[in-house]
Formats: C-alpha cells, sequence, structure tokens
C-alpha cells in the first residue's frame, strides 16, 4: 500500500510506497530518502497521536492514502552563559520561531532596556498576542536586543522595518498572563480615539471588534479594511476585509456587528517627535478598557444565573468555586456534592468527569509506553513470512458508496457498464460489488446483488453472453490460504441461497429449479476479473470489470471435477447496453472515454525495483510479476484477436476517443437550471474526459455539505450554495440560521423552496440514488 507524508510548515506531501506491517523506526528511513530530514529529527503524527519508533503503521490504523503530519526537530546549540542552565547537546526543540515565544523574564530591570525610535518603557501600546493574533492593550516594561533578528527578514505588509529589538509587554488586567515578547511589527501606540460612524469611510482601516466563530457575538480587536458601508431602516452595516493572526490571515467580506466601538489605528511616531502632551498621554494607563470576548456566550457571563456551559454541569450553579473540580478531559466544571457519590476531598491525581472516564487498565499516564493491544496483529493471524501489508487487497475501503443503499438490485447510477478498475477495492468503493474478497454479494433472505468471476473454481464455464457459475463454500480457506480445492460438498445456504432467490422459481433446496420466466428474475451486477483470462476470452486484460446485468435461469446440484457436490448456477445477460467484448460495446467505451481507473496517487510497488526486473536480476518471482505475464500470455496467445486489434495495440495513436456528449434531455434539465448555471459550466469542462469523469464532477459540486452526499431536495441558497432540505431543517432547530457553507444569514423565517429543476436533473444522471433518503 502508499501513504502520505505531509510536512507542517511548507505543505509539501510526498507519497511513500509500505506496508502495514512496517515499523515506525523503519518507515522514518523512507521519509528520510524522500525529505533528506534524519529519523531522530521526525515527529510523525496521525489522527492526533505521536507515532513511536517502535509500533507499527497498523497498529495507529493507518491505511491506504491517508496523511501522516511531519514536524522537524531542531538541535538547539548549547549555551555559554553561565546564569542559565545549560542544555545539552542531546536535547531537542520544535522549530517554531525561538524568539517570538511567550516567556517569563526572570528579571525585569528598566536601567539596562535597550533605546527605541518609538517607544520607550512605560508606554502604553496595542500588542498582537500569540495565541488569538488580535490585539490588546498592554505596558511596554522592557526593550532589549534581538539575537535573533538576522535570520528574520521584514514584513512587506509592516509600515516599519524591523529594528532588531524585542518588546517585553505585559498585558492590561491579565495578571495571570505572562509578559509576552514581540518584534516592532507586532507593536504599535494605543489605539484610543473612537471615529463616529458618520465619518467612517470606505477603505479606511481601523480596529473593530469581531469574532471569527460567532459573529454575532463579542469578540477580539482586529484591524479591517472597510469595503462596503450600508445605512437603511432595518440598521447600519459594515462589511470589511478582517486580518487575523500573525500572519496576517484575511477573512473577507466579514459583516461587522458592533459599530459604536470603532477606534482609529494610531500611525508610528518617532521618540523625537512626541510633545511633552503626547509623552503624556502614552505614559498614562487608559480608564477605559475596550470590551473583551464573552466567556460563556450561553449566560453572557451573568453571574447571577445558573448555566451549565461556564458553571456545574450538573446543577448549572457557579458558586463554591474552591469545591468546583475541572475535568481533565472535557476541562468542565463539576461540584464536588453534585457528583454520585460525592466527593469530600479534592483528588490528587488526574481527575475525569463520568462522560469522560475510561479503564484505568487502558489509559497511557505520562511516562508510560502504549498498552499492549487486545486486537489481532498481523502477526498473529498468520504464521507465513509473506508481507501481507503491502498488498492492496489488504487494505479497507476509503470511501463508500452512498449514492443507493448496500441492498440494492440493479445498476448503480453513474457508473457505465464496461468501466473498469485495477484493484477490488475500489469495486468496492463504486458500489458495483461490495465485498473487497468475496465473490457472491447478498442476502439469504433477500437475494444476491453482485458476482465476481475470478476463475477460481475449476468448473466454471464462461461463454459470454451466458455463464455457468459455481456457487461459494466446499473449500478450506484456513490460515492465510485465498484458494483451496474442493474439500467437501457445497449446500444451498447462505450466498448460495441468496443467488437462487433471484431465479423466478420456487425456492427447492434438494434438486435445485428452473425459471418460469427468466427475464423477470431479480437482476445481479457481473464483474469478471483479469484473472479469468486464463479460462476465459471475454475477461479484461487488467482490472476488474463491470459487465452489466444477468439474470439466473437455472441452478441445480452436480457433482464437480473434485467428486464433491457443488450447487451450478446458470446466468443469461439481460442488458440494455451492449457487451464490453462486442464492437458495439468497445466502441461505446471509446466514446465514453472509459479507461483503467487507478487509486489515487497510486504507485506501483515495483516502481523502485524496476532494474531488478531485467534478465539475470536474482530477485525472486512475485505474484503480482506471475499476474502480469499471464495476463499478456493470454492476450497473445488468443486466436480471435483480430487484425485490427493488433494494429490498434501496436500504435495507439490510431485509437481515436470520441468526447462524451450530453443527452438532449439531460442539456435541457441543467439549461433550466439557472440558479446554478456556474456550477454546470464547471461541469461540462469535463465531459472531454468521458461521462465517468463528468459524474464524479456532478457528484463533487452538488454534495451536501452536512451529510457528504448528493443533495436530496436540493434547497439553493442566495449565496449560491445547495444544501438537503432536511439538513437544512435540523441546522435550524438546533436554532442556527445561517448557510452551513458560507455562514451567511439567513433569517427564522427563510423559505424552505425546492429547487425541482436541479432535483429532476440529478435524478436523471443518478438514477435512484434518492432511494432510502
Amino acid at each position: 500500500m502508499y501513504v502520505q507524508v505531509r510536512m507542517m510548515d511548507t505543505g509539501v506531501s510526498v507519497t511513500i510506497p509500505t506496508s502495514r506491517t512496517t515499523v515506525l523506526k523503519e518507515f522514518k528511513k523512507l521519509v528520510e530518502e524522500k525529505f533528506n530530514i534524519k529519523p531522530e529529527n521526525q515527529r510523525l503524527f496521525f489522527a492526533g497521536k505521536q507515532l513511536e519508533d517502535q509500533y507499527r503503521l497498523f497498529d495507529y490504523s493507518i491505511n491506504v492514502n491517508d496523511v501522516i503530519q511531519l514536524m522537524v526537530r531542531a538541535a538547539v546549540a548549547e549555551s555559554n552563559s553561565p546564569k542559565k542552565s545549560k542544555v545539552t547537546i542531546n536535547s531537542i526543540k520544535e522549530t517554531s520561531t525561538p524568539c517570538s515565544s511567550s516567556t517569563t523574564s526572570s528579571t525585569l530591570n528598566e536601567d539596562n532596556s535597550e533605546e527605541s525610535k518609538y517607544f520607550k518603557v512605560g508606554d502604553y501600546v496595542d500588542v498582537k498576542d500569540y495565541t488569538y493574533g488580535s490585539w490588546f492593550i498592554s505596558k511596554l516594561i522592557k526593550i532589549k536586543k534581538d539575537s535573533c533578528a538576522v535570520n528574520k527578514p521584514n514584513d512587506p505588509k509592516s509600515p516599519v522595518e524591523n529594528d532588531g529589538l524585542v518588546y517585553v509587554a505585559e498585558i492590561l488586567r491579565c495578571p495571570e498572563e505572562p509578559p509576552i515578547e514581540v518584534q516592532l511589527q507586532e507593536i504599535r501606540p494605543h489605539a484610543f480615539d473612537i471615529l463616529p460612524f458618520e465619518k467612517l469611510k470606505t477603505n479606511d482601516r481601523v480596529l473593530m471588534n469581531y469574532n471569527v466563530d460567532y459573529p454575532q457575538e463579542r469578540g477580539y480587536w482586529y484591524d479591517v479594511l472597510v469595503k462596503e458601508i450600508k445605512t437603511n431602516r432595518r440598521g447600519r452595516d459594515v462589511i470589511g476585509d478582517v486580518s487575523v493572526g500573525l500572519d496576517n490571515a484575511v477573512l473577507k467580506n466579514c459583516h461587522l456587528m458592533f459599530l459604536d466601538d470603532i477606534y482609529i489605528v494610531k500611525p508610528y511616531q518617532l521618540l523625537s517627535e512626541r510633545t511633552p502632551e503626547d509623552d503624556k498621554i502614552i505614559q498614562t494607563e487608559p480608564a477605559v478598557m475596550r470590551a473583551a470576548a464573552l466567556y460563556c456566550i450561553k449566560c453572557k457571563d451573568n453571574l447571577n444565573k445558573s448555566c451549565k456551559e461556564c458553571g456545574c454541569r450538573v446543577c448549572g450553579g457557579k458558586d463554591n468555586e474552591d469545591k468546583q473540580l475541572m475535568c481533565d478531559e472535557c476541562n468542565h466544571p463539576y461540584h464536588m456534592e453534585c457528583l454520585t457519590p460525592p466527593l469530600k476531598e479534592m483528588p490528587r491525581d488526574d481527575w475525569y468527569c463520568p462522560s469522560c472516564k475510561n479503564d484505568e487498565n487502558e489509559i497511557v499516564k505520562a511516562g508510560e509506553k502504549l498498552k499492549v493491544s487486545k486486537k489481532k496483529t498481523p502477526e498473529s493471524m498468520s504464521t507465513s513470512k509473506r508481507d501481507w501489508g503491502k498488498g492492496m487487497a489488504c487494505v479497507g475501503r476509503t470511501k463508500k458508496c452512498n449514492i443507493v443503499p448496500s441492498n440494492h438490485f440493479g445498476p448503480i447510477p453513474g457508473v457505465e457498464v464496461g468501466t473498469t478498475w485495477l484493484f477490488r477495492v475500489q469495486v468496492s468503493e463504486a458500489g458495483i460489488h461490495r465485498p473487497p474478497v468475496g465473490g457472491i454479494h447478498g442476502r439469504d433472505n433477500q437475494g444476491a446483488f453482485s458476482i465476481v468471476l475470478s476463475g477460481g473454481y475449476e468448473d466454471d464455464v464462461d461463454n459470454g453472453d451466458e455463464f455457468l457459475y459455481t456457487g461459494s463454500g466446499g473449500r478450506d480457506l484456513s490460515g492465510n490460504k485465498r484458494t483451496a480445492l474442493q474439500s467437501c460438498d457445497q449446500e444451498l445456504t447462505r450466498y448460495n441461497r441468496a443467488l437462487a432467490l433471484n431465479c423466478n422459481a420456487k425456492i427447492d433446496s434438494e434438486k435445485g429449479a428452473t425459471a418460469v420466466d427468466w427475464k423477470k428474475g431479480k437482476p445481479v451486477r457481473v464483474v469478471r476479473n483479469y484473472k479469468l483470462c486464463k479460462h476465459s476470452k471475454y475477461a479484461p486484460d487488467l482490472g476488474n470489470r463491470y459487465d452489466g446485468l444477468y439474470k439466473v435461469i437455472k441452478y441445480y446440484p452436480e457433482t464437480g471435477i473434485s467428486g464433491f457436490t457443488v450447487w451450478r448456477f446458470v446466468l443469461r445477460r439481460d442488458d440494455p447496453t451492449p457487451a464490453p467484448w462486442t464492437a458495439q460495446g468497445k466502441k461505446r467505451i471509446a466514446q465514453l472515454g472509459l479507461k483503467l481507473i487507478y487509486p489515487e496517487n497510486y504507485i506501483p510497488a515495483v516502481t523502485n525495483d524496476t532494474k531488478s526486473k531485467l534478465p539475470g536480476s536474482k530477485r525472486k518471482r512475485t505474484l503480482q510479476d506471475a499476474d502480469i505475464e499471464d495476463n499478456e500470455q493470454c492476450k497473445n496467445n488468443d486466436p480471435k484477436r483480430n487484425s485490427s486489434e493488433r494494429e490498434v495495440a501496436d500504435n495507439p495513436e490510431k485509437k481515436s476517443k470520441i468526447c462524451y456528449e450530453l443527452e438532449k434531455e439531460a442539456e435541457t434539465l441543467i439549461t433550466a437550471d439557472v440558479a446554478n448555471t456556474k456550477y454546470w459550466e464547471d461541469c461540462k469542462e469535463y465531459l472531454e474526459k468521458g461521462k465517468k469523469a463528468f459524474l464524479d464532477r456532478v457528484e463533487e459540486m452538488f454534495s451536501c455539505i452536512c451529510c457528504q452526499e448528493i443533495v436530496f431536495e436540493p434547497i439553493t441558497t442566495e449565496c449560491s450554495h445547495n444544501i438537503c432540505k432536511g439538513c437544512l431543517r435540523r441546522s435550524f432547530n438546533a436554532d442556527v440560521f445561517q448557510c452551513p457553507s458560507c455562514r451567511a444569514e439567513l433569517g427564522k423565517s427563510y423559505p424552505m423552496n425546492v429547487n425541482v429543476k436541479l432535483a429532476k436533473t440529478l435524478l436523471f444522471l443518478f438514477p435512484g440514488y434518492n432511494l432510502d433518503r
């Protein structure tokens, strides 16, 4: 299999072929080859966990195409200062900016402060905090040299250049916060002049209050570039771009709610240009502090109101704070007397609330190693020395077909006859045949939905439009065996009975039955695997091909080649689409642009070992090599392979590709959906890549952001987003009256009118997708 490794700071991602059984210590060597980073300087994270060297990828449930985050460690040079404790050479520190972290100075002596062009000790300034990325009123307590200033480039957006100094300031009214160290770009004169709303103009840069998570509530103070000002009977409205964070990330077109507190951003002023009045103002503590964000949005910080968000989670009380316990997992408070049973004294160790409490034997405490997992490991499953963790059949599905339910009879919307996938797990993800290994998918009380022909049974006979299929069972597959000879009689139970239910006849577990009218039976989706090429000329050259719908004509027990009783099923093709091996079918496949579908980011396992394939190589011949050779031999030895096919194979340039054209009805429906014209234009650009690419793009563009499925009963909002009616109704029931995609205000009385034109178009492109929705 393969996984992706992504750098946290740069975002560069590299795909690495590996195995689920690979130890992390060995995996880090593979990462070193790609990123040139030593293993001891690598910190790997997956799903919020740091990966330890002694464990395997399997232990962390890392699957195919999963993303592992990489953080780089850098060695810290040994300190020569006698006042500080020495740092050993083996100690390491994460590569965050070492001179911009919030630290507490042991001694802050004003006498040894450095001189600055703009500020001096005792000034009240605005400082950009590293935690929230917003401006706070602070007092400057020290100025010192920046030892890392040489390595820090100037910020092009800053009005001043880096002066090589570090400004130490303490945030007012926050005694629990340690002093913060910032550069000149993160400090500026304190803004205290309020700008009246009437004087506010477009393109003004001001300081305003904004809440990133809850725009309707009070938040922190950010720089705002005013883009639009509205005044009407309903009130006033300001739309602007909000600069958030140390890197000044811009949140565009934000609706600013609090318009009575708009502060003028003070420009930098040289100390030599300060007047005595200016010096007195900047050295005087502000009498009125700017409004701060609410700690609890639910109760609006009302101390007299019971609240289970900021108060006790049981009674909602905020009294007796000295008798409140904070859960070390969810950080919610609980009164000791409200617990069951009540606690009389504070626990000395970590404490977890009832909802977060876990088995103490499973908890990994600080300094301990991971507990031995009770689940089976690849080593305990088999005594084989072969590494099964590399194969694609050993990985799970990365996505699931949600267009139709799993017990759906008939075709899958959007999947054309002749579609071919490289691996069986991809067929499962497409919904054509859900089991990644089993040959029959069905239920013994409903019927069979799909089967796979892979040549695993010696009694199978394939004639294309009609074939003889052998039921499942009667084999000993213990251990890691994928196939074996017949060792006992088969019975008409489980999957065999499911396939028999598809026949239009009364079930008979002893003699079998023949369909009264075989076309009235339940359809079965049939997939042919490339391994069938050894026994049939109708098999694909490579991968797994969907060959359409078949129906069961009859089924009966019979003594097989091995001498044991097997159940035989005769299936005949009943699909309006021409078969892929016919001339019409091949033409249709070329017209639709159907090609072999590879997994996302797929890298062949033998890519790095191509030299070993050369003649004279001592590399052991693998099963994959044998399969490829068998496929080539089947193609070359096929006597019915005509000269035109050989010519096309030898000259790929002669094979013409016809772009997929929309049906007239589909074009009419798409044109009628005016509200989503820009989305449909985007989808039409994929028509030249074939129908499969076009439908995949439609599924992506019209997926509901809430349920992550194709929108059902779609509602097209004024902000041009499509959401399921049921999902939007659940959002409104939770008192959230905003667009789930862009958080635009919709209002409590928003009319949930279904876009009927879009619904009809999606139902035409994906027939049956609305079943069980």
